[in-house]
């Protein structure tokens, strides 16, 4: 388990505060899942450790990593000796309802957070099918149909958050949450799957908006990543 040199340089991910934290997050910064619990540990201000999980070795189905997460998936994070998670939206539950003492994140009243629930639901659903899945054929080579993708999230967009976001500024009340949070990775890329983002404008401002935000870390480029590796 390594550190990948773009990620030491530009996001010191092993950057600490006056004493060392008990999270560690196992990452990969071209993961689009990964992005999701780094971003929220950021605007939390909590200190934590990152450990990056290589792909192109396979290190993600390595006996090593495979007994914090038997799945072999990005990411997973451990709190402490007795809390061990993966699924970044579980991450995203569990780092908002312990470290957020105020609540904005995931909010009290059960109308609100159920709405997150269903917007965490289709981070994992209908963008990784659409934006994601467009993403991993174009990038990597992997094995989806880039014209379906592509047709997805262009449906996705135009139903569901083209019509939210002409109204709200946010996918879940008047501030943001883990459901922005969650669906913001592989939408903020979605131009690595040769989708253009412009096509769909409040859609677009509410990336601008989210990665306005104070402590916001939005996603790196692929290209930085991969030209340094």
């Amino acid at each position: 388990m390594t550190t990948h040199p773009y990620l030491t340089s530009v996001f010191n991910p092993h950057r600490m505060a006056t004493h060392m934290s008990n999270i560690t997050l196992f990452d990969n910064p071209l993961s689009g899942h990964a992005h999701r619990p780094r971003a929220l540990l950021k605007l939390l201000g909590l200190e934590f450790k990152t450990v990056i999980i290589d792909f192109a070795s396979g290190e993600h189905k390595g006996a090593e990593y495979l007994a914090i997460n038997p799945l072999g998936q990005l990411p997973a994070l451990t709190d402490g000796k007795d809390v061990t998670l993966r699924d970044s939206t579980a991450i995203l539950v569990y780092l908002a309802l312990k470290y957020d003492t105020n609540r904005t994140w995931l909010p009290v009243d059960p109308a609100a957070a159920a709405e997150v629930q269903a917007w965490l639901a289709t981070s994992t659903k209908e963008v990784y099918d659409g934006p994601c899945a467009a993403r991993l054929s174009k990038l990597f080579g992997a094995p989806f149909d880039h014209a379906a993708a592509v047709a997805k999230a262009d449906t996705l967009f135009k139903t569901l958050f083209e019509p939210r976001l002409a109204e709200n500024d946010w996918l879940v009340g008047n501030s943001p949450t883990i459901a922005d949070i969650s669906n913001y990775g592989y939408i903020a890329a979605a131009h690595e799957g040769e989708i253009d983002i412009n096509q769909y404008p409040h859609t677009a401002a509410w990336i601008k908006r989210l990665e306005s935000l104070d402590h916001f870390e939005a996603i790196p480029k692929a290209a930085d990543i991969l030209g340094g590796a």
